[in-house]
């Protein structure tokens, strides 16, 4: 057998010991020079570092001191424009006197009330409210359509004294005026629903000479735009007939055997206003407030800002707090003053009398119970897209649907917008709902809804109103975006001091004429003591740009700056963007970018127009609830 042949290079030539030593020696001074160069690096880039930190701090001290030394002439003129505030604030307390007949004005009111000449008493006159709920209740034999008719200027009247309890301040109002109103509108309330009771029973003292050819009973419905009135009376007895539905709706009823034979009566009351529940309470009489501002912000005491303030003052507090009174909210919540639910009322009653069986509860015996409940109800159904609810009843009395009054918080995204001079559009988008408000001079008007990326109409569009009466209208339709001093407890918020909060709506107001402010994902990252959001410059009338460059502003108050960041960074930074200085204020900010023509359009704007952007602002808190 043939030997193996050996391999090539199989045995290894044999280091000495001083090529090892020598090897050894290479691979040191190979070490030392990559640490010595590495040394160097670090030591370069270091210094570098310095350098560079050196000249951002010397950078940053010069901003500062800059900021400094302009900072008084920039709050005297902050101060200047805001005068706009304290302008408004005495319009409207101008026209409130008037509206209140004071001696020195009483010919020009009596005038004014003379040439409108539509026979409605000033439901601010006890005197006139009186002598209208006097001769009223003396009318009698009233069809269930006069009663309808004439429960427009009831309903027009109690709206009247509801706004004046809200919009007038505490110091304007007596405690005799208090009173005054709050019992006008629970006689007005009380007399509208006796006077459908008595127009009901005429109705069914005539249910003979009405009664259907086909099933022989007898049945009514009469509706307007606030109350749909269905009247059945069963004159046939016939048990076959247990399922009625009112021809030309979609509303009925099922009743039992028992009382299919029986000789009864049935009435559904729905209205679209809530005459349950009983009356908030108003806001205490007292004197005028002496002002308690810092001189950053002087009039701040008055006007909308202050009752907000105090407000969100308040909830400042209950946050703090929050793990120690979550019982006692839950208590408070459920106080009927507190109006926390939209409501639309159906007053069902088996047999129209002078006792009808219905809910009468006194705003100083109760203090605290549910008073809607889901005992009794049962067979709950709900078709969506045929908007129609069945359920069943074990005994009649008022039924409400309540709307959760947080369903459309948090606020997913908003923008603010100018449209024209002194006219601005703000869309608030919640997960349910689109919703575009106009803001013009003192009046605000629902301009769009979409309800899952569709149309929907609404009775309120078009309707310019001042913005308590608009806010008011919104919540009564289940457009509530306007958080209370509660809603915190029941929406995860974005919390912010309330003093940044309000300068900043401040602010954007007086800018709202040329510049559209938008939500930024930023402003939930940075803390409670700054706010976040986008701005940039829109001239009314301005075509609409597919995607429009926005600078990210932020302010804490007495601190306004340009970021470097945008909506698409990775992360959160607060380092200044590249060119740019900060400033004390908002106005003086965006004033670096802006064009002439921009800060002629907010040198012009009108102050009832500034004040209203930010009372809608304030009542919407978008920089918290978003």
């Amino acid at each position: 057998m043939a030997p193996k042949p050996k391999k090539a290079g199989s045995k290894k030539k044999k280091i000495t010991k001083a090529e090892r030593l020598k090897q050894l020696q290479e691979e040191e001074e190979r070490r030392q020079k990559e640490e010595e160069e590495a040394r160097v690096k670090y030591a370069k880039e270091e210094m570098e570092r310095l350098e560079k930190q050196r000249v951002e701090k010397e950078k940053w001290r010069k901003l500062e001191a800059k900021d400094l030394e302009r900072r008084n002439e920039e709050l005297e003129e902050l101060y200047l424009l805001e005068g706009c505030f304290p302008k408004a604030e005495k319009l409207k307390r101008d026209d409130r006197l008037l509206s209140q007949r004071k001696p020195s004005n009483i010919f020009i009111l009596q005038w004014k009330h003379y040439i409108q000449c539509d026979g409605s008493p000033d439901p601010s006159i006890s005197q006139e409210i009186n002598t209208f709920i006097s001769l009223w209740k003396e009318e009698t034999n009233e069809t269930l359509e006069a009663v309808i008719a004439k429960s427009k200027l009831v309903l027009n009247l109690i709206g009247k004294l509801k706004l004046i309890l809200l919009e007038t301040p505490p110091y304007d109002l007596q405690e005799k005026n208090i009173i005054q109103y709050q019992g006008s509108i629970l006689e007005l309330q009380e007399l509208l629903h006796l006077k459908f009771n008595m127009a009901t029973e005429l109705l069914l003292r005539q249910a003979s000479t009405l009664a259907d050819v086909d099933s022989g009973n007898m049945e009514k419905v009469i509706r307007d735009e606030n109350v749909t009135l269905y009247v059945w009376a069963n004159l046939k007895k016939n048990p076959r007939y247990k399922s009625v539905t009112f021809s030309e709706t979609q509303v009925g009823f099922e009743i039992p055997r028992i009382l299919a034979t029986s000789d009864i009566a049935l009435r559904l009351l729905h209205t679209h206003y809530d005459h349950v529940t009983p009356l908030g309470p108003a806001p205490a009489a007292s004197q005028e407030p002496t002002s308690t501002v810092t001189h950053l912000v002087k009039d701040e005491a008055k006007g909308i800002e202050a009752a907000v303030s105090k407000v969100l003052q308040e909830e400042s507090k209950q946050q703090e707090n929050e793990s120690n009174s979550v019982h006692e909210e839950e208590t408070k919540v459920e106080e009927p003053g507190d109006a926390e639910e939209q409501k639309n009322s159906v007053q069902e009653e088996p047999e129209v009398k002078q006792h009808d069986l219905e809910m009468k509860l006194l705003s100083e015996t109760v203090l605290a119970a549910k008073h809607w409940k889901t005992d009794g109800i049962s067979n709950v159904s709900h078709k969506s897209e045929e908007r129609l609810i069945t359920f069943s009843l074990e005994t009649f009395g008022p039924v409400t649907l309540i709307q959760d009054a947080h369903v459309n918080m948090p606020y997913q995204s908003w923008e603010l917008r100018p449209l024209d001079v002194n006219k601005v559009l703000l869309t608030v988008t919640t997960v349910f709902m689109e919703i575009q408000i106009q803001i013009k001079e003192n009046f605000c008007m629902l301009a769009s809804i979409k309800l899952n990326n569709k149309k929907h109409y609404s009775i309120l569009e078009e309707k310019w109103m001042t913005p308590i009466s608009f806010i008011l209208a919104l919540k009564e339709a289940g457009l509530n975006i306007f958080p209370t001093r509660h809603s915190h407890f029941y929406v995860a918020t974005n919390y912010k001091l309330p003093l940044v909060e309000i300068k900043a709506y401040r602010q954007m107001a007086l800018l709202s004429s040329a510049f559209a402010f938008g939500w930024s994902k930023w402003n939930a990252v940075c803390d409670s003591k700054k706010v976040v959001f986008q701005v940039r410059e829109y001239l009314p009338k301005e075509e609409p740009i597919q995607n429009p460059n926005w600078t990210l502003l932020m302010f804490s108050g007495d601190r306004a700056q340009s970021l470097r960041i945008n909506e698409n960074s990775e992360a959160f930074s607060e380092a200044l963007k590249e060119e740019t200085e900060f400033h004390s204020t908002l106005y003086h900010m965006v004033k670096d970018f802006a064009s002439k023509e921009a800060m002629r359009y907010i040198r012009c704007s009108n102050c009832q127009f500034i004040d209203s952007v930010c009372h809608m602002l304030l009542s919407t808190r978008l920089l918290s609830y978003s």
